[in-house]
Formats: structure tokens, sequence, C-alpha cells
């Protein structure tokens, strides 16, 4: 599938690079004691060392140099065991010390890669370049005050790891995919959350376009965005604006821009500093990070199996297709049900019933897995009935809709309402021999050469059986009583 895009006056290639924060799993920020408790009141969590006033001196949170060294791990990037926290310099209301503490020259995690899988099944291999960490700056508001703006601190000093990609992404689909793999490994490793509605996971997307062969064009840089749906909405807009100006004989401008969610367009916020307009230098309170090989060692030994592993056994021990084992990976506690729902039963039947009934039945309540009120086990149950022969599928499905409704186990349900499927073949016999009574116009017509109206004696007889007799058997049954 070509990813060149259609312009007036030709193809044009779309070339996108991605900086992801994403916030710290951890109790305290980067270099103080301070709470990260989201949905705290303002100002709440803010240390003497936060506020920045004089005298105060960082101290490094031995919790979020693992988390980073996890989330290298877990991208199989290289673990950097030197490196320097740098102040980057800049002057902002919610940034009270005047500079930030990150990392330029020598982060923490070096190179990695993460394959990403499209719609249509092909998969792309992403360069990842570096993940530094840093901390956050705190947050103004302006919609408090007619006149004047409040700065919340909450947020000041919060850990952030920021992932920079190479610019090896070509759309918006890779771009969208790529974010989702890249949220469910750090939701895998429990080194951020993810969440991107509380602003723990943002993406600023840098876009340029070019003339397929030709070298990188002038690239924009969209900041803050923190949805899916808005960076590919974003991407989509910068690249069609790029390409009607260059068409037009016109030239982009290097800037920062800003995604409107309500009119789906960006808007210009500023021309872009160069990396030296922060004036970095290594921070003189903080020494460089110095790490061990059996500290990286022994953090490695913690990782959990990862969404790749898990997808590659799914496919060639249980038999599943590479899309579906994607659905059921994407979420640790998707897979995780799946693992405790399928165990000693038939995989592949577990796997169709939570990608479609489960799934529907949760969307359409406006539910999480976790709320699920049919449990791993209940579906399990479910699906052994259907195999063992109690159940026809077609039941399962009224089964499993009353489960959905009251939590109640299936065989409760079956029991009650006498579900139970027919197997005794005189009893089928008995539905089939009434069937072919009523019909002997259409029997004649059969034993004619009329081969298609098996379809229709099998489906008069499961209706007279109310859904309830064995399909297999009707089949079986039907076809030695049409032979005649």
């Amino acid at each position: 599938m070509s990813n060149l895009v259609a312009g007036q006056t030709g193809e044009w290639e779309v070339v996108i690079g991605m900086e992801v924060h994403a916030q710290v799993t951890s109790e305290a920020k980067l270099f103080s004691g301070s709470s990260t408790t989201f949905g705290a009141g303002p100002n709440e969590n803010v240390s003497l060392v936060d506020a920045a006033m004089p005298g105060m001196l960082p101290v490094i949170n031995e919790a979020c140099v693992r988390q980073a060294v996890k989330t290298g791990l877990g991208i199989k990037a290289e673990i950097n065991l030197y490196s320097v926290f740098d102040r980057k310099n800049y002057f902002y209301a919610d940034l009270p010390q005047g500079y930030q503490i990150s990392q330029f020259k020598h982060p923490i995690v070096g190179e990695g890669v993460l394959t990403i899988e499209l719609a249509d099944g092909t998969t792309h291999d992403i360069g990842i370049e570096r993940i530094h960490l840093e901390q956050d700056a705190g947050k103004s508001l302006h919609d408090q005050h007619p006149s004047k703006s409040y700065i919340d601190l909450n947020r000041s000093g919060v850990a952030l790891m920021e992932i920079v990609s190479r610019p090896d992404l070509r759309s918006s689909e890779q771009a969208g995919a790529y974010i989702k793999k890249l949220r469910s490994i750090l939701r895998y490793l429990g080194t951020c959350d993810g969440n991107m509605e509380e602003g723990s996971l943002r993406a600023d997307v840098n876009v340029s376009v070019r003339r397929p062969g030709q070298a990188l064009g002038t690239r924009t840089e969209t900041k803050n965005l923190n949805s899916v749906r808005f960076i590919m909405q974003a991407i989509d807009y910068e690249v069609e604006r790029q390409i009607e100006i260059l068409e037009n004989g016109g030239k982009i401008d290097q800037e920062t821009r800003l995604f409107d969610t309500s009119t789906g367009t960006t808007r210009q916020m500023r021309s872009k500093e160069d990396a030296h307009d922060y004036r970095y230098f290594p921070d003189p309170d903080l020494l460089p990070l110095q790490l061990t090989q059996d500290f990286v060692e022994e953090i490695k030994a913690e990782l959990p199996e990862l969404p790749d592993e898990i997808k590659a056994r799914m496919v060639s021990d249980y038999g599943l297709s590479s899309y579906d084992a994607s659905v059921l990976t994407e979420e640790r506690e998707t897979a995780g049900f799946y693992e405790a729902a399928s165990k000693g039963r038939d995989r592949k039947l577990v796997a169709n019933w939570m990608s479609s009934e489960l799934f529907g039945a949760l969307n359409k309540a406006g539910k999480s897995l976790a709320e699920s009120p049919v449990s791993p086990e209940g579906l399990g149950a479910l699906v052994d009935l259907i195999s063992d022969g109690t159940i026809s599928g077609r039941i399962a499905k009224d089964v499993f809709a009353e489960m959905f409704e009251t939590g109640r186990p299936a065989s409760d349900i079956i029991e009650e309402k006498g579900l139970k499927q027919v197997s005794d073949s005189g009893a089928i016999e008995a539905l089939i021999d009434q069937v072919l009574a009523e019909n002997q116009d259409k029997v004649a017509e059969y034993r004619g050469g009329k081969d298609k109206l098996f379809g229709f004696f099998v489906g008069q007889t499961m209706k007279l059986s109310g859904g309830q007799a064995n399909p297999g058997m009707v089949n079986q049954l039907l076809k030695d009583k049409l032979r005649g």
C-alpha cells in the first residue's frame, strides 16, 4: 500500500516524527518528595523544591530512574549507564526556576525500535532515537479570572519520560498505530498509566512533506496532543495545509503550532527556537547518573511478558489470527481476561466470543472490561456448554445477553429456561418428519434436483425445535430422510 498523498501537481511523501511525553508512574516527583496524585486542589502537591525557593536542592528519585530503564528495556533500546541532567533555560510563568531540569547530550536511554501493525496486516519498524528524563512544568489557567492568569504548580517537578521517535512514520494511520502501541507497552510495564485525558501521555508531532526521493522538507511541530484521534486529525490537516502552500509557490515556516479540537485545524503558536536557544548546560546541583550493569539486569529480570511476545504465542500456540491476537493484547487486562477465560478450552472460540459478543456488549453499555458483569470464568463456562453440545451457538447468544444483564452463571439460566440442546435422535426425527409432511411439494422438488432447498428444511426443523435441536444431528438425519 502506497503512503504517497496526491496533490494538484503530483504526489507527495509525508514524513512524521513524534515526541511523546509520558508521565512516570511514581508516588513522588523526580527531584522532591511531593505527591503526584492527580486531581488534588490547586498548589496542594507543592514542596519548596517545586516552588524553586532559594537554597533548595534537587534529590533524584530512584523509582523514576528504574521506570525509565524499564521502559527502555521494554522497547529493546540501549540503556546508557552514564547520563547527565541539564538545565534547559526558558522563562515562563508556570516554570518558577526559570529552567527545566532535563537531559540533552547524554540521555538515560539510547536507540530502540517499535514495531507497529496496521489494519491491512503490514508491519513497520519505527526507530526510537532516545528517551530522556525531565521534570514537568506547572500549569497556567487563563479562564479563572477576566484579566489575570492563575498558576497551579501541582504538576511542577513531576517526572516525565520524553520518548523521541525517528522521522520514520509516513501517515496519520501509522502515527495512530505508533501511539497506541507505545501506550500499550507503557501500561504493560507499569511505567506510565497512559491516561491521555488526564494529560499523563501527550504528544508533539513533527510533520513535513516532500516530493518522493527528495531531501526532507521544512517541518512544523504541533504541541500537546492528548488523544489518538486528535493526533491523526492534526497530521491530516497539517499535510493538506503544507501541500497547498507548496503547490501555490509558497514556503513552509519552521514553527510551533497548536491544534484546535473544535475545528480540527492547526494554528501558529510561535516561530520555532533551535536547541541552542535554550542554553543547555549540565545542572551543577546534580552529579552525572552512573548506573551499574547489575542494576539494569535486575530490572530486566522483572520485566513482564510484553504484547509482541504474547501475540506471537497466541498465533503460534493457540492458532489465533494475527488481527485477533493484536486486539486481545492491546491492553494487559484484556490479555489476562482472555488467558483466564480460554485456559484448557477452545482458544479460538473464546477469542471469537470476546471479540464479538463481549466487546460489543461492553461498548453498548459504555463499560470497561474491568466492569464486565461476565467474568472470565463465566465466559469460559459458557463456551464449554457450546463445545460439549449442551446448547447451540444461537441459544448461547441469548444466554450470554442474560448473563451480561444479570451477572448469573450460564448453567442456571439454561436450567431455569429449559434451553438445553436436544440431541435425542428420536425427538429430532419426529421434528423432521413433521417438517417433511407439511412440505411434501418441496420434498419432491428437492428429490428432483433442487439441492438448495436443503437449507430450508434445516431452518424449518430448527425453528420447530425453538433453536434447541443439535444442528449437526439435524443435518445428518435430514440427509438420510431426504435420500428417501
